[in-house]
């Protein structure tokens, strides 16, 4: 592609600054150009927050209805299942699959609580909830 061809259409990156591609110039040669976005690439990103806010939202669902702890809608927002956040934690898989029974969570330690709350970068205190109504722009967002 040529520099004057690569596409500009502004896109998911357009508030977070430009994208660096690699273009050829007038002689042939391959340079770094920016590129603001391309809709085909916007078309795909926009489908795939879809496909993580549908799941974000039935974690949330779950939680609300109290059939999981917070800490399943904390997990699907940071896109972690449990065997990752264990490694992050430093905890067996199962034992973070048992936290996520709300009865369970509610009696967990201070530090337990600490440790998962400083991976999602949050305070204990917004581990243990989560909001009443979200959204796709509010994901993205965060």
């Amino acid at each position: 592609m040529n520099v004057n061809d690569v596409p500009q259409d502004n896109g998911i990156i357009e508030d977070h600054g430009l994208e660096i591609c690699y273009a050829t110039n007038e002689k042939g040669q391959y340079k770094l150009t920016h590129s603001s976005g391309w809709d085909v690439k916007n078309i795909v990103n926009d489908q795939a927050w879809e496909l993580i806010f549908n799941k974000i939202k039935k974690a949330h669902d779950r939680v609300i209805n109290n059939k999981q702890s917070p800490l399943a809608y904390h997990m699907e927002k940071n896109q972690m299942d449990p065997g990752l956040l264990g490694k992050y934690v430093s905890m067996a898989r199962w034992r973070v699959r048992r936290h996520l029974k709300p009865h369970i969570f509610k009696r967990l330690s201070v530090s337990i609580l600490s440790s998962y709350a400083q991976v999602f970068n949050i305070s204990i205190d917004e581990l243990k909830i989560v909001p009443q109504k979200i959204s796709i722009e509010t994901i993205k967002n965060d």
